[in-house]
């Protein structure tokens, strides 16, 4: 099954998630990511590309269904490893990548749309990294990205309470950079895409070259002990347990082991 589309106009590529009805990130997901990558950076005459996805949402999360078929240690921190690995190509893709985010950007969703270089999002979006209300943490760079974006205490909090932001607020912080009413989240981006598409493309990619140098030396260190944490954390009673009382709709009680 085909989880995203993509359709080109105009030089911008839109890759549309569409995994009703959370587009949830599952492993097949991230993987026909990976491919449309590799596509435009063979041949397609793209200059910018705009992430959305179709229906009430962005992105709501991974698909916590998929981490119950996972049993050892090693798969989870696998399963992290691979997710960092397409979002760090993102974040080094030499073509402009805009996530216009609507109705949620959420854990893994959340995680996509820091790995672009552009957020356009809904006033009234919400955006966060919620896994600590699963007994487990973020595994695609959240816990190295997001203090990026919003500054370390601010991180703290949002990852440690779970709790989301707006759409609004996101702006205020720096994890978006502007907000606009719901209903032209992809119109905003469009437009965008659209006018970077107008500028000559060796120079957008020196652009997009030269501003990744000022990452980090110590991000690639930091995403490693992620997954490695993600595995670790993967084999305790609470993850099983938060696991479980998310697909059964209640509240996790958590035991602290």
């Amino acid at each position: 099954m085909t989880t995203i589309v993509k359709k080109v106009e105009n030089q911008v590529a839109y890759l549309t998630i569409q995994s009703p009805p959370a587009n949830a990130l599952s492993s097949q997901l991230i993987k026909d990511l990976d491919v449309f990558l590799g596509e435009i950076e063979e041949g397609d005459n793209v200059k910018a590309i705009v992430i959305h996805g179709e229906g009430k949402f962005f992105s709501a999360g991974a698909d916590i269904k998929e981490f119950t078929s996972l049993q050892a240690h090693s798969d989870y921190e696998e399963l992290a490893k691979n997710g960092q690995k397409v979002f760090q190509r993102l974040e080094e893709f030499r073509v402009p990548v805009i996530a216009a985010i609507h109705g949620a950007a959420l854990g893994g969703g959340l995680e996509l749309a820091m790995a672009c270089h552009i957020r356009i999002v809904g006033e009234n979006a919400k955006l966060g990294l919620p896994e600590l209300n699963l007994g487990i943490i973020p595994g695609f760079a959240g816990t190295q990205r997001l203090p990026r974006y919003v500054g370390t205490a601010k991180a703290y909090e949002m990852i440690l309470s779970g709790e989301p932001i707006s759409g609004r607020d996101a702006v205020t912080f720096g994890l978006a950079n502007r907000a606009v009413p719901d209903e032209n989240v992809l119109e905003e981006a469009s437009k965008l895409g659209e006018k970077i598409a107008g500028k000559s493309k060796p120079t957008i990619n020196q652009v997009m070259k030269l501003v990744n140098y000022t990452r980090s030396d110590k991000f690639i260190a930091g995403v490693e002990a992620e997954a490695e944490a993600f595995g670790n954390v993967f084999g305790s009673e609470d993850a099983k347990e938060g696991i479980q009382a998310f697909i059964e709709k209640r509240k996790p009680n958590f035991k602290d082991k």
